[in-house]
């Protein structure tokens, strides 16, 4: 459950941290070397336990006006559609890239990504690369461009995971909030992924993303 604040692009290094708080709960944070930060959030290992993004939804207002994201509401859905990732297939536009091919970069590679060797008998997927397998079909939320966009804050939650490689997942995903800052309009999406197969609940994945006010043309400018 994370907070992203400043952008980090190839080759930049970045330290991790997590402090543990509570039984079921560490709080994390990322900066680059020169201590400018990355994100902040927490870790759970706990249903009922609060996390980072429940903490700042809890503080979300009235949207007031908007003018990108004014079509969507709160409780708009969309899917299902399907989705899966394999260990040697790139992943479309967005995500040009494989598994393999992030094993080989990821700071901690576990044998568990790449073989049977596991509690499951199969490959799991790596928790940074659930958000890949419900972003890279994309939802059908109408928002106004052309625009510029980035992602704000990121929640992977696990129901009845591990999620596993090369397994066929069902997406469905609602609007649960809409919001707007100084410089952004912005939607959190929650994303239900189901076993194809089993038809069993296995994760939430809740993505808050935003649009720059200014990189919209059609933005009226006595609101900037």
């Amino acid at each position: 459950s994370a907070h992203f604040r400043t952008m980090v692009v190839e080759g930049e290094g970045v330290t991790a941290r997590a402090t543990r708080t509570g039984p079921d709960r560490a709080d994390i944070s990322a900066a680059k070397a020169d201590g400018s930060p990355v994100l902040a959030g927490s870790v759970t290992a706990a249903p009922d336990v609060p996390t980072a993004l429940d903490e700042r939804r809890a503080q979300l207002g009235d949207p007031g006006e908007l003018f990108i994201v004014d079509q969507m509401s709160v409780g708009d859905r969309s899917g299902p559609v399907t989705s899966s990732v394999d260990l040697g297939t790139p992943n479309g536009d967005l995500y040009p890239f494989s598994i393999e091919q992030k094993l080989d970069a990821i700071t901690e590679p576990s044998d568990w990504y790449r073989t049977e060797a596991n509690p499951w008998g199969r490959p799991i997927l790596p928790m940074e690369m659930v958000s890949v397998l419900t972003q890279k079909v994309g939802a059908d939320f109408p928002v106004r461009g052309p625009s510029v966009g980035l992602f704000l804050d990121l929640e992977v939650k696990l129901v009845a995971g591990p999620i596993f490689v090369g397994q066929e997942y069902v997406l469905e995903r609602e609007v649960v909030a809409l919001g707007q800052s100084r410089r952004t309009e912005s939607s959190w999406v929650r994303t239900d992924v189901t076993d194809a197969e089993s038809g069993d609940l296995v994760a939430h994945v809740l993505l808050h993303s935003g649009v720059f006010k200014e990189s919209y043309a059609g933005y009226p400018t006595d609101r900037l």
